[in-house]
Parts: structure tokens; sequence; C-alpha cells
């Protein structure tokens, strides 16, 4: 939690990570964490493993990826032992799925999570899952697991401001040793990598080590040199996804109704917009 850097993107996020992790009883169940790549998803879960492993040392926390949940489920049921599988995951205090949108069609993995899901909730033990979209848009996913995951709290890490990707970037600075990174470097970056925080870091580790290397001073016109492919990628895609989602939110819809097959016009004129876009 002291290096997650908070701003108004991720502050219902954090606060309510905060409060699962710091809490000796369940708050919130499931903890649901949205957003899209590179936004802190992950960062958030394991800040709250580490603090209840260090309030509570004698709670078990396990932290899993949805894709590794689903090969230890395979290996079990090749290995015929089902049993140890469900035992292991059902003796966790607190159990932390990353990724869960993995599990979308899948019927199998999906039954399983669904039964540990029941299960943990039953005996009052705190579950903490992540996806890159809400519950109520995750496709491929049971009607009565996605009631489940939208039982507790549901927190959305929106997409960084201007002013978040500056106070991470100099968060990150006091990081780097033995190369000084000017304060209108970090306003350039911030203004130009808006994708998200993986690329912003890697962007700046990029600048420091380039001029450790080579021996010069960082500068923009450096950092256009240094990072010309990554300046390129950033300048500003407009996805199919993100015209779906901002036509949604304008219109009230939900997402999954631009390809649903309703007719209806309130749904019809939306997508024909979309489209069009």
């Amino acid at each position: 939690f002291d290096n997650f850097v908070v701003g108004k993107p991720n502050e219902l996020a954090f606060a309510a990570s905060q409060r699962v992790a710091e809490s000796e009883t369940v708050t919130f169940n499931p903890l649901f964490l949205y957003g899209g790549v590179g936004l802190g998803k992950t960062h958030l879960m394991h800040a709250i493993g580490w603090k209840i492993k260090e309030q509570q040392p004698d709670r078990k926390v396990i932290y899993l990826s949805a894709e590794k949940f689903m090969y230890q489920f395979v290996r079990a049921l090749r290995e015929q032992d089902t049993m140890g599988f469900k035992e292991q995951l059902r003796s966790a205090d607190v159990l932390m799925v990353d990724d869960v949108q993995f599990i979308a069609g899948k019927n199998s993995p999906q039954e399983e999570f669904f039964h540990t899901f029941n299960a943990l909730v039953d005996q009052n033990k705190q579950i903490i899952v992540s996806s890159d979209r809400s519950p109520a848009d995750l496709e491929g996913i049971e009607e009565r697991l996605r009631s489940r995951l939208g039982w507790g709290i549901v927190a959305e890490i929106h997409e960084t401001t201007y002013e978040l990707r500056l106070g991470i970037l100099q968060s990150k600075v006091d990081d780097i040793k033995n190369c000084e990174i000017p304060k209108n470097v970090l306003e350039f970056l911030a203004h130009k990598i808006t994708s998200n925080i993986r690329e912003l870091e890697g962007a700046l580790k990029r600048l420091a080590a380039h001029s450790q290397l080579v021996g010069r001073s960082v500068s923009i016109d450096g950092a256009y040199d240094v990072l010309h492919d990554l300046l390129r990628a950033n300048n500003r895609k407009v996805t199919i996804e993100e015209i779906q989602k901002k036509v949604a939110e304008h219109f009230s819809i939900r997402l999954t109704d631009m390809s649903s097959a309703r007719r209806a016009r309130a749904v019809a004129r939306p997508r024909q917009i979309a489209m069009y876009l």
C-alpha cells in the first residue's frame, strides 16, 4: 500500500482494499476489483495479502490467477485428486483470484469456482477477485456466478488522469539512482503515455537506463528518440471496445447490449451509432 499512488480514478478501490486488509472480520464479500490492463489491480491484491500476513500471520492467504486455477483444476482431474484440490482452496482464510474473466466459457472450472466461492462464504472467509470488466459485463459467465461476484463491493479502477500519472512518475523518480530526470520530462511522459501505468514506469526506466549507459543527460528531445516506438503506440488509438463503452455510457445501456440480439430502438440506435463511429 505504501507505494501505491492514490488519485481520483482509484481511490475507492484503494480504500476498499485497505479496509479488507486491516479488518479482522470479513467486511465486504467478495471484494471485486476491475479495470483495464496495468492500472493496479494485481498491485492492490498483493498489497492486501502482505498486509494481512503482516498483521495476522496465522491467516492462510492463497493468491492465484484464474489461469493457474484452471491449470491446477485440470491437473487434479487428470491425477484423480479433485478432493485434494478442493480441500486446498477451501482451507484458505483469504482466497484471491486474479483475472477471473479467463474462466469465461469454461464450464467445469466455473462450476468448481462457484462451489468453492459458496463454501468459503458459508465459512465466513474472505474472497477477493479481479477482472478487466464488471460482473455485469462478464460474458460467458453463468448468471448464478455473476450475481455472486456482485454480492459484496464492486470497485472500478478508472483510466489514469494526467495528475495521477505525474504523481506516479514523481514517486518512482526517487528509486532511480545516479540519474536526474528533469520535471519537464516527467510532465512530458505523463502527457504522452496514457495507456497504462506499466508502460509509463517502463518508459521512465528506459530513459534512465539510456542516460546511464551512454552518459547523456535526460531531455525531452532525447525522450523522443529513446521512446519513439512507445510514443507512436500511444498516439491516441481508439479501439472498438472504447467506442462501445463510451456509446453505452452515453445512452445508459449495458455494454453487453451492444452485441446482443435485442432489436429494441433503445438498443438498436446506440448500436448503429457505435458501428458508424
